[in-house]
């Protein structure tokens, strides 16, 4: 009887396709990864060290108490009257913004309505100006003798004109209005996206059972697109948070002008001494909130990016 000749054994090769395609992948993480950590998070925590510390930028020692530089600086006026400003943007222009762009959003995704790919270019063109040329011509609408002024005494609303641009209060409503105008549009191309990813069948459903306008928006696409909306939210919150150059430019005199938090900080680092334990402490007090936001609300912030693009 014949002893059967054993099977070869099977070599297992270490670089698997599976193994191939990982490291294919890494390869193209890691120069991103690197230069990230380089230039974003190498940079906030260098930050972090420096907001502890005091001094001149080449003379730097740790304070006692090492929270110094975040007290100097939440007793600060200009800084307090920065974040002022900012939390008023953002309570009247934020929430203004995101219930004109559902609305538009709304009206555009009819089906039977006609030409709305030119109604959705016509709301979307303000963002895609740019920013030096819309500052512009807010600054020559509401000059002194601007249109807005002439237009408001024909009509006799006004007595007189109004010094839009030099009044803190009405530079304020100024940035509100050009903020609003330039970034709905922005905002009503994703919350439109959101809502032909829900199927037209339930909005029709909806139509058919007497919902008007704002009942289909409350009913059916708040609660299916709530990640949309939310995400987006933190999104304008972000940028406008930290909104420089408009007021900038839209406002003449740096003694009225209304200060955003950015503004605040380029100021304090130019008034102080160049102070940059004091910069770097304000800095961190800024961005806390939006990271707080961002990490108790990333998961909605993932979910909005997977539906898919605005359909025709």
């Amino acid at each position: 009887m014949t002893n059967a000749t054993p099977a070869p054994k099977k070599k297992h090769r270490f670089w698997t396709m599976e193994r191939k395609q990982s490291a294919a992948g890494w390869c193209f993480l890691a120069p991103a990864s690197i230069l990230i950590f380089i230039f974003s998070f190498w940079p906030m925590f260098q930050a972090l060290l420096i907001s502890f510390k005091k001094g001149l930028p080449t003379n730097l020692v740790y304070s006692d108490p090492l929270w110094r530089n975040y007290q100097f600086m939440l007793k600060d006026k200009v800084f307090i009257q920065s974040v002022g400003n900012t939390f008023t943007y953002l309570l009247i222009q934020v929430p203004i913004m995101l219930v004109l762009a559902i609305i538009f959003a709304s009206l555009l995704n009819n089906r039977d309505l006609k030409f709305r790919g030119l109604f959705r270019t016509c709301i979307f063109l303000p963002c895609a100006t740019g920013l030096v040329a819309y500052s512009m011509i807010f600054r020559t609408l509401f000059t002194y003798d601007g249109m807005v002024n002439a237009l408001l005494m024909n009509i006799g609303i006004l007595s007189e004109p109004i010094n839009w641009l030099n009044d803190p209060n009405t530079a304020k409503a100024v940035i509100i209005i050009g903020l609003i105008w330039r970034w709905t549009g922005y905002n009503m191309v994703f919350f439109l996206s959101g809502m032909q990813g829900i199927e037209y069948s339930i909005y029709e459903a909806a139509r058919i059972d007497g919902a008007n306008l704002w009942q289909t928006i409350w009913k059916v696409y708040m609660p299916c697109a709530k990640p949309a909306y939310m995400s987006f939210a933190v999104i304008s919150v972000s940028y406008h948070w930290n909104n420089y150059l408009w007021p900038l430019i839209v406002t003449k005199s740096p003694t009225n002008r209304t200060l955003t938090v950015g503004l605040a900080i380029f100021a304090k680092s130019k008034e102080a001494d160049m102070q940059w334990a004091n910069v770097c402490a304000a800095t961190l007090i800024i961005i806390a909130p939006l990271l707080l936001a961002f990490f108790f609300m990333q998961k909605q912030f993932m979910n909005s990016f997977v539906s898919a693009g605005v359909k025709e």
